[in-house]
């Protein structure tokens, strides 16, 4: 795997078309408009939501990444199947995974979505959490995308894809709950936590955990993933979305929210994994917590959730094509091993 396009170059995008040309890949930028500032790869325009004019460009490349809305990638995943090449994205989205595993079941190359920060990152962190019990009764997943100094009552900043976090408040969340694997509202399981001192919120939404009730139901009595928000939060959303019924019109809840809570430079990722179980008949707990900020990468400082989620996608390509991952069929985020990720070039950044 040399060539890769990577479509979407927004923060996002954009960066990771960096550490992949960085990392040695050849690489080729598509969106709707050409980036402002120079960047060391080629790019191009191309209406990105028509998926028949993306395969063209995708006959002479090893892989896509997508980097663009969910809702787009259906049809790019298609594409990249009938192309026979490698596909890989950052999706929060579970019908689109669902899509993409089936397709996973006759393709020619390796289909790896949900390879941002959550889902992604915090699965092979918690997989490896897993790993270290001889018997595992609970793993908790949790990440905060926050600003670093909040303002007003939501003391939040839409850093992220307006339509990713309106879809991860309002879908339903998968978890494993006393054995049970079940579907329970986003939202709720409201709980208190702190990180470095700071106070947080802590409560479910959709997507985060990916794959890995398939994979350990049966094997993990609790597993379950929730979004970190400063206190108060929570309250607000609930009734923004419930009460006001903008669930109903989620395209204009999403326009409304960022128009107040614009975009911020200085942000931080918090990650907390706590894990527990028995290792040699002794009850224990592991955790991993984490605040990313921002980093300077090519001369530039890059936000933390741009960082995290690009530097996360990239350590898996490099992985793939140093041939620590398999190179056909449908990638679980679970089963990248953590030591392997965080000695790659990218996933180093996250060994801090």
């Amino acid at each position: 795997m040399e060539k890769i396009t990577v479509l979407g170059l927004g923060k996002v995008g954009k960066l990771a078309a960096i550490l992949l040309h960085e990392s040695g890949f050849q690489v080729t930028g598509l969106d709707v408009r050409l980036p402002r500032e120079a960047v060391p790869y080629d790019v191009d325009t191309v209406d990105v939501s028509n998926a028949a004019s993306l395969a063209a460009h995708f006959s002479g490349s090893d892989a896509v990444l997508s980097c663009l809305p969910y809702h787009l990638n259906v049809g790019i995943a298609d594409a990249a199947h009938a192309t026979g090449i490698h596909y890989f994205d950052l999706t929060e989205d579970v019908p689109t995974t669902r899509h993409i595993i089936e397709l996973a079941q006759t393709s020619k190359g390796l289909m790896a979505p949900q390879c941002g920060l959550a889902p992604g990152f915090i699965g092979i962190v918690g997989a490896s959490h897993i790993a270290q019990f001889d018997l595992c009764r609970s793993l908790r997943m949790r990440v905060g995308a926050l600003p670093q100094n909040p303002t007003g009552l939501m003391a939040y900043s839409f850093n992220w894809s307006p339509e990713g976090v309106v879809n991860e408040y309002l879908n339903d969340c998968e978890v494993i709950e006393a054995g049970e694997r079940k579907w329970v509202s986003s939202m709720e399981w409201l709980e208190t936590l702190y990180i470095d001192g700071v106070k947080l919120e802590a409560f479910t939404t959709s997507g985060g955990l990916g794959t890995m009730c398939d994979t350990y139901h049966g094997l993990v009595d609790n597993i379950d993933y929730k979004s970190m928000r400063y206190p108060g939060h929570m309250t607000l959303m609930n009734f923004f979305f419930h009460e006001l019924l903008m669930r109903e019109r989620r395209d204009l809840a999403g326009e409304i929210l960022v128009n107040a809570k614009p975009p911020v430079d200085q942000d931080i990722v918090y990650v907390h994994v706590a894990a527990e179980g028995e290792i040699e008949g002794r009850l224990s707990r592991k955790e991993f917590v984490r605040g990313y900020r921002p980093m300077v990468i090519a001369g530039i400082e890059r936000t933390a959730i741009a960082w995290t989620t690009s530097a996360s996608v990239v350590a898996v390509i490099e992985m793939v094509r140093d041939g620590h991952l398999p190179s056909a069929g449908f990638l679980k985020q679970e089963d990248i091993p953590m030591d392997i990720f965080l000695n790659t070039r990218t996933g180093a950044f996250f060994d801090q």
